[in-house]
């Protein structure tokens, strides 16, 4: 579990909330038609500018942001040596079953003892490290997208008011509560981009360099 997105996620979301709260009350910062149009419509947008397949795939990539664990570095540095070791005592059939805590390096080694030849067994897992990094990519993309949508469909949803707004200037006290609502669309996009889909971006690409890095080594 990584701490650092759950505690950030809702800790901000709690700081916000806890504003409304001490600004009046909560239900005033609910529109229903604002959240339609700033999170319904930021999704329709953005699957625009991405394939089916690419778009939904990225709403998997949020589980990368919480649960992720990979070997550090020094670790997979010493598990390596140790498996050397055998193997330059005992060949690489001394290896089968040893138990290895790294997947992809398990892989690897299994597909060696196996009698694949080294270039053959390395262009495999080569090509595996490459799609891994390339679904990191896409799916960081998708998120800083919806992150530049958010705050323009914000806006949008901000002129919607304003238009109803001005339309209704014979009743005064119509335009205060109108001018809310529609304020309430840009704040909505401002949390959608800044509070959820930007750093989940900034988490993915942040995933993509620590496995790039693991399965290089592994290599």
């Amino acid at each position: 579990m990584d701490l650092a997105t759950l505690v950030g996620l809702l800790g901000g979301f709690a700081i916000v909330v806890f504003a409304m709260v001490l600004g009046g009350s909560l239900g005033m910062f609910v529109d229903v038609p604002s959240i339609l149009i700033v999170i319904v419509g930021s999704l329709l947008v953005c699957m625009m500018k991405f394939s089916l397949g690419q778009f939904l795939g990225a709403t998997k990539t949020v589980a990368k942001a919480f649960m992720f664990k990979l070997d550090s570095p020094e670790e997979l540095i010493a598990n390596v040596k140790e498996l050397a070791d055998e193997a330059r005592k005992g060949g690489l059939l001394a290896l089968e079953g040893k138990e290895i805590s790294n997947d992809f390096l398990k892989r690897g080694i299994g597909l060696l003892i196996d009698g694949h030849e080294a270039d053959v067994v390395r262009n495999l897992l080569v090509k595996d490290k490459n799609q891994a990094v390339d679904r990191h990519k896409v799916g960081s993309r998708v998120w800083e997208a919806l992150g530049d949508v958010a705050p323009a469909m914000g806006m949008i949803g901000t002129l919607i008011g304003l238009v109803a707004m001005l339309s209704n200037m014979d009743d005064p006290k119509s335009i205060g509560p109108a001018m809310a609502v529609a304020l309430l669309t840009t704040l909505y996009g401002a949390m959608l981009a800044n509070m959820v889909a930007i750093p989940f971006a900034d988490k993915l690409k942040l995933r993509m360099a620590e496995e790039s890095l693991i399965k290089s080594m592994s290599i």
